[in-house]
């Protein structure tokens, strides 16, 4: 059974099957080529249920039952998706701006590449962003707070997933993923539809003067990413109970002081806007991961023990 139900005013979609539930966003839902998807930790049956769709990738310190937990989860996430046939495209995450086209070699196997270069290796490359034209690769990005993005050319048949925390957005990883897109695909920044889903919102990710005068630093129009809050009078009070208490040294941010909010959402749009993306075209999920722990999860919320929402992206084969 499925059904889906309006979020965010008719932007996105909610969809239940299987006992999983994902958001679509509309516009890309009308391209029938495509298959996307932004998870939720929403699992209402199976063993581990109550865990939820913890997408995580596994790595040396998981244990093997953990890892072969994730394994089925991913299974069965992709299954819900009727994207079983497609190959999972993964990257071990870094909050970098390095990108990869993914291709299938002659033996079946995925080789990461940097964009529009032959000859890659199939190995499991460090990045933030996946690109590909070739149907039946099902790209994918995994996120806990930070912005999933996904991006699709209607008009060349390409299709890109971006992860982009904050420093991954500092070094405008968002931007260079379209700028590869035109690179690799002769893209066309205008004809591209871009989906941002579900992460850390301004109300909820506070962060330190350091990202403030980095962001300060790299954009000149950075007045609008970021909101203070009004001085929190209870902790004024406390500070001056309990000066000795302070954790920052003398001269510096001292407890009572408002904290910076960065808005994540608008520096992706910012920088898909300046790469040449129509503003019409840009769809954001209106969720804060850290405000709906029963939907998703927060590395901000639960800290280590957070598990992992999966974005993905791919093109169907033809007479899928």
């Amino acid at each position: 059974m499925c059904y889906r139900e309006p979020v965010g005013g008719e932007a996105f979609k909610l969809v239940r099957r299987g006992g999983l539930a994902w958001l679509e966003s509309e516009r890309l839902a009308r391209l029938p080529w495509l298959v996307h998807a932004f998870s939720t930790r929403v699992m209402t049956s199976g063993a581990r249920a109550s865990r939820g769709l913890d997408l995580s990738l596994h790595h040396g310190s998981t244990s093997t039952r953990l890892a072969a937990e994730r394994e089925r989860n991913r299974r069965r996430f992709i299954k819900e998706l009727r994207a079983s046939a497609f190959s999972l495209a993964m990257l071990r995450q870094i909050h970098s701006t390095n990108a990869f086209e993914v291709r299938r070699n002659p033996g079946g196997e995925l080789d990461y590449e940097p964009p529009g270069v032959r000859g890659g290796a199939p190995d499991f490359c460090a990045g933030d962003a996946l690109l590909t034209r070739e149907p039946g690769i099902l790209l994918s990005v995994r996120t806990a707070d930070c912005l999933p993005i996904l991006i699709a050319d209607p008009r060349r048949r390409a299709v890109a997933a971006v992860h982009a925390g904050w420093r991954g957005a500092l070094e405008r990883v968002v931007e260079k993923s379209v700028g590869e897109m035109r690179r690799a695909f002769d893209s066309r920044p205008q004809d591209l539809l871009a989906a941002i889903g579900p992460g850390i919102r301004v109300c909820c990710y506070e962060v330190g003067r350091e990202v403030v005068d980095a962001f300060r630093g790299r954009f000149t129009d950075s007045g609008g990413f970021f909101r203070t809050p009004p001085p929190d009078d209870s902790a004024r009070a406390r500070a001056e109970r309990y000066p000795t208490l302070s954790t920052h040294p003398p001269g510096h941010r001292p407890d009572h002081a408002p904290a910076a909010h960065l808005d994540l959402v608008r520096v992706a749009r910012r920088q898909l806007i300046a790469a040449g993306m129509q503003p019409s075209k840009i769809q954001a999920a209106d969720f804060c991961t850290a405000c709906r722990p029963d939907l998703f999860y927060s590395f901000r919320k639960e800290g280590a023990r957070a598990g992992r929402m999966m974005a993905v992206i791919g093109i169907r084969e033809s007479g899928d």
